[in-house]
């Protein structure tokens, strides 16, 4: 496969609120859903996969590689067709988690099928639909690539150990952007963020999702197993440095912007927009504080009653080859969930893709590593509390 590296590719991210997403509405939607828990044995389906082949697969918006002369064509996925006979259709048609949610929970906790073989949603989203049997275990026998090269930082989510129903697309982290120049110094620490010089020059993430564990973190918490006591900490900082002025507003992906033009001088990112910021602005950082920062996941997973189980299974181990994981991380630019890649990439005559291979954001190094960890998520029992204390500060 030849790869072509796509430094500065539009984030999926940035793209949610222009798409009609309500990302800031996170913490809110689907909190009132009933009881609708699917037993093991009620979860799969007829496998019509070894005479229908094909499948269909849910995803975000530019969240795949395509070619550089017909956004139509997706190297990775034709091949995969190619190779395998089956017929792939591919939709991007999710443009927030809590609004797929919406779309296709009635189907679920009715125990129909949802006419999708494979979605792609993020790791705090993903917690829910296990604990309520909406997703079928995978079968790792058929999947050995998933096996073998899965990112051992990943591996075992409190939601999933073990990953039996969930396999990582995409990884990315949340921290710290700020812009050299600007501010005068190097930003280590999350308690950075409240020095008097950037008073009113900084911005939080509004999601009560993307949002806690970073600031947790600076608290000096342990977020794979965070307390109700932690949170609410966090909660009276927040308001605190809200109420004095040091934090400008809350966002969704629009920080880019404001940080951009100057206007705040440091704010919660995502490692994935500021390698499209450097592109242009090389004093942009990213930083991961000393104290942590959250590493974060969007899973594949094959809903209840879903009919090509065994098409999707194999999808998925194919995107686990190290050259196709390489192909995918030179153009989407996230943190890779399959290590290996990087030396793919280290080996291309390409410059600019073997260049890929050094940069921490796709490949975090191994100081870095030492500073990521996986936030356990919040249960359904905690959600609404937790959601209207963070949406009465960020003032939703």
């Amino acid at each position: 496969m030849a790869l072509s590296p796509k430094t500065s590719p539009p984030s999926r991210r940035t793209l949610l609120r222009a798409l009609g997403g309500a990302a800031v509405l996170g913490g809110l939607a689907g909190c009132g859903v009933p009881a609708a828990y699917v037993s093991p044995g009620e979860r799969a389906g007829t496998d019509l996969s070894a005479s229908d082949h094909r499948l269909t697969w849910s995803n975000w918006p530019l969240y795949i590689d395509t070619d550089d002369d017909d956004s139509t064509k997706r190297p990775t996925l034709d091949a995969f067709e190619k190779r395998t006979g089956i017929s792939v259709d591919y939709i991007e048609e999710i443009n927030d988690n809590d609004e797929f949610f919406g779309k296709i929970s009635p189907a679920l906790m009715n125990h129909q099928q949802t006419c999708r073989d494979l979605i792609v949603i993020s790791d705090w989203m993903c917690a829910r639909f296990v604990r309520l049997g909406w997703v079928q275990e995978m079968d790792r026998a058929r999947q050995p690539n998933v096996a073998e090269y899965l990112d051992p930082l990943l591996r075992s989510p409190a939601f999933d150990p073990g990953r039996k129903y969930t396999v990582p697309w995409q990884s990315g982290i949340t921290g710290i952007a700020y812009d050299r120049r600007r501010v005068g110094r190097e930003i280590r620490h999350v308690k950075d963020l409240w020095a008097s010089d950037l008073k009113g020059r900084v911005t939080l993430l509004s999601g009560l999702d993307e949002a806690f564990a970073l600031l947790m973190q600076g608290n000096g918490v342990d977020v794979t197993k965070w307390t109700a006591d932690d949170f609410y900490a966090v909660c009276d900082e927040v308001e605190k440095y809200v109420k004095n002025g040091q934090i400008r507003r809350f966002t969704g992906n629009d920080y880019t912007k404001d940080l951009v033009s100057g206007d705040v001088l440091a704010c919660q990112a995502y490692s994935g927009d500021v390698i499209q910021l450097q592109a242009d602005n090389p004093d942009i950082r990213f930083v991961v504080p000393e104290e942590g920062a959250e590493l974060w996941s969007d899973s594949l997973m094959i809903p209840d009653l879903a009919r090509h189980k065994t098409n999707a299974e194999r999808l998925i181990d194919y995107y686990y080859e190290p050259k196709v994981a390489a192909e995918l991380a030179a153009w989407v630019n996230y943190v890779c969930p399959v290590p290996a890649a990087q030396d793919v990439l280290a080996s291309s005559k390409d410059k600019d893709t073997a260049a890929l291979a050094e940069n921490p954001l796709i490949f975090p190094d191994a100081t870095m590593r030492k500073h990521l960890a996986i936030a356990r998520d919040i249960t359904s029992k905690e959600r609404v509390d937790f959601a209207k204390e963070w949406n009465r500060i960020v003032g939703l």
